[in-house]
């Protein structure tokens, strides 16, 4: 599973947008530094989401959109199609990351 399907799915289950996890992580005080402990016991007693999920929440939450281009334009599992990772949520996948 991708970086950006594992947010898919925690914007599935949580309805919503990883920005808005992100943003809500921030507002509790989550961020740069912050250990992954803390970050996914949040996760998961407010909304519901498990390690794998919650690992890929931390990454954006901690270190921002970008990853690192291993998987990038591979045909792995682990593929992503970016080294950046889209946070406006899936009904905004189409459009410009600058629109």
């Amino acid at each position: 599973m991708s970086f950006q399907a594992y947010l898919d799915a925690a914007e599935k289950k949580t309805g919503l947008t990883p920005a808005e996890l992100v943003a809500r992580a921030h507002e509790r005080g989550f961020g740069p530094g912050t250990k992954a402990g803390p970050i996914l016991a949040w996760l998961s007693e407010e909304h519901g989401l498990g390690r794998g999920h919650g690992m890929a929440l931390v990454h954006v939450i901690t270190k921002g959109p970008g990853i690192a281009d291993t998987h990038v334009g591979t045909a792995g599992v682990h593929r992503d199609a970016s080294d950046t990772l889209d946070l406006r949520g899936i009904a905004h996948r189409q459009e410009p990351l600058d629109g």
